[in-house]
């Protein structure tokens, strides 16, 4: 397997922070790697850094020569004053062998055109002016596609994608021959593409070969093993200490290596404590009463596009829904309706004189970026008193949230995006609100904060409505969907969202049959399909055999990565497993298509 990149002692800092100090790592042609990390450690900086965007205080990084590489950036921008189609193709020329040649460019246009309608951009030919900053996004990542690079890096691409369109990139990236390096916080996305996981944790890199669900296991066995060493280091400092203490004035002619010795695990046992231990226990919510809010006859519309058409619901008391639907569909011009923030044309909201909301928005919230982050929640509130009575300090209730002391006396102007979200959840929690409402919290928050969000949320006995385009957030989460399907109907899905994505798929497969047979009630016997031939037969039984062993072999290496015991070739076993499922696919697609030619004529 061909090198394609070696890093090798990669230092870097920011100021007096350190992101991560002598990382060695190796990318070979094939990884699809997944980088995770919380927020504020530094992935974006090291896919910057690998693209020769930014600088590095020391190491070596060295690409095989002639490797086309291609960076998607979390912020992409695009001349105004151009149309869609133009922006694009100036931010990425057409290849010269021979769609310029022979036709122009117009093959290579129409190419362009067909991915930026696939990431969700219907009228290439609007202004770029107009785009928000999503689809400026989608521009980028279509730009980034169409090129063909062969090693590409991308910082968190699912954002601002409804789930059709990240669905449709999953499934274009697994396939994809170009080797992967991407941020981001979508673990069903991460564990369907990736066969690597790189983790980032106190300036250190951990790899695992193998994808998200391997990476969580071993991960933990990690962690295990982590706390059994702090747990041995602390009680030999504990008896250290007593030495120590007991003999003050024969420090100096002691050994002095015992000295030293109780010195490193005095700092062994400091960096040796896991933020992982945080987490969001506060999720007794103050108390709400049976009645939680109507809607009767809600309308709203914008122009010719209907939002909602007389939507009419009872919530009830601890229920939790999530809202999916394709972007642009009404999806926060619901819960801001909800919230008071926009009119409805026609209808009323009823609310129950108890309900407290916490309103987690998509957009954010403004601070004053030149003050630390433990000032601007001191101004909230010096006395943070959780739903079961537990008084905190603000200091005490960051950490919940991830900030370590040193971490909250940053100036807010200094923090990633992703801390600004956290920071903007906490504000949003600590107002100790009845009723959760939740515009893309996934939006920019890394995998260890949603993590703990999840465990909040599974706890939290007030209400909820989630805005997510995150399918595995929705899964753990909601109760039941509010399907928005666009000219004001929303339906009411009763299960998670994977459960609904098999109902529609079911009920989509059992309408083909009967739409084939209304368009052509009477078709001939010239166009039905022949019967097979000897050689399709011979085809059909060994495609059948060839399955049997397909399934025998993806089941075997499924209960392998299950069974938790050390596999020595695990980078080989996992690339396998990748490429079963999709020799899987292409064998039932056509063992579908001969069986369908075996089947009597009528």
């Amino acid at each position: 397997m061909a090198s394609y990149l070696q890093i090798e002692n990669l230092t870097k800092s920011v100021g007096d922070r350190m992101l991560f100090a002598d990382v060695t790592l190796g990318i070979n042609e094939g990884d699809k790697i997944g980088i995770i990390a919380k927020n504020g450690a530094g992935k974006s900086t090291l896919l910057r850094i690998l693209a020769g965007r930014e600088d590095y205080d020391s190491g070596k990084i060295a690409y095989r020569n002639g490797l086309r590489v291609r960076l998607l950036d979390q912020d992409s921008v695009f001349p105004e004053g151009m149309s869609v189609i133009e922006a694009c193709l100036a931010a990425e020329p057409a290849p010269a062998e021979h769609s310029v040649a022979d036709d122009g460019g117009y093959a290579y246009e129409q190419r362009m055109r067909q991915l930026l309608t696939q990431l969700g951009i219907d009228d290439c030919d609007a202004q770029t002016q107009t785009m928000s900053g999503g689809q400026r996004k989608r521009m980028a990542l279509a730009c980034a596609l169409i090129s063909e690079p062969d090693f590409l890096m991308l910082d968190e691409p699912t954002n601002h994608l409804d789930i059709k369109v990240i669905e449709w990139l999953e499934s274009y990236l697994k396939r994809a021959r170009a080797t992967l390096l991407m941020v981001t916080h979508d673990r069903y996305f991460l564990d369907r593409v990736c066969n690597k996981i790189i983790e980032i944790d106190r300036e250190q890199v951990y790899s695992y070969d193998g994808n998200y669900d391997y990476y969580l296991r071993r991960r933990q066995e990690r962690i295990d093993a982590m706390g059994a060493e702090l747990a041995r280091v602390k009680n030999t400092l504990r008896r250290e200490q007593d030495w120590m203490n007991r003999q003050p004035q024969a420090r100096a002619t002691k050994a002095k290596a015992r000295i030293d010795q109780f010195y490193e695990l005095k700092e062994r046992s400091r960096t040796g404590r896991a933020d992982r231990n945080v987490n969001l226990d506060i999720s007794k919510a103050a108390y709400i009463g049976n009645k939680i809010f109507e809607a009767e006859g809600i309308s709203k519309r914008f122009g010719d596009k209907v939002i909602l058409d007389n939507f009419t619901y009872t919530f009830a008391r601890g229920e939790k829904v999530g809202i999916i639907g394709p972007n642009g569909i009404g999806k926060s011009t619901f819960i801001k309706m909800l919230l008071g923030l926009v009119p409805q044309d026609n209808g009323q909201w009823n609310v129950g004189e108890t309900v407290r909301f916490g309103y987690y928005s998509q957009d954010g919230i403004e601070f004053d970026e030149k003050k630390k982050v433990i000032d601007a929640v001191q101004e909230i509130a010096e006395d943070i008193v959780t739903g079961d009575g537990t008084h905190l300090s603000p200091m005490q209730f960051l950490q919940h949230f991830l900030f370590s002391v040193p971490d909250q006396q940053k100036y807010i102007y200094k923090l990633s995006g992703g801390e600004r979200r956290r920071l903007h959840l906490a504000t949003v929690l600590m107002r100790n609100p009845n009723f959760l409402i939740l515009d893309e919290p996934t939006n920019d928050l890394d995998i260890v904060t949603l993590g703990l969000l999840e465990d909040y949320l599974a706890q939290f006995k007030g209400c909820a409505i989630v805005v997510s385009h995150d399918r595995y957030f929705l899964d753990n989460i909601v109760d039941h969907l509010f399907v928005m399907e666009g000219n004001g109907i929303v339906k009411d899905f009763p299960g998670t969202y994977t459960e609904y994505i098999r109902w529609a798929a079911e009920r989509a497969a059992a309408a083909e049959p009967k739409a084939k047979e209304e368009k052509a009630p009477q078709r001939q016997q010239a166009q039905r399909p022949p019967k097979l031939s000897f050689k399709e037969k011979r085809e059909l039984e060994a495609l059948e055999a060839k399955l049997e062993a397909l399934y025998a072999e993806k089941a075997e290496l499924d209960a392998l990565f299950n069974s938790g015991q050390e596999i020595p070739d695990i980078a080989a076993k996992s690339e396998r497993f990748t490429s079963l499922s999709d020799e899987i696919d292409e064998c039932e697609m056509r063992w579908l298509e001969l069986k369908e030619k075996e089947q009597p004529q009528n």
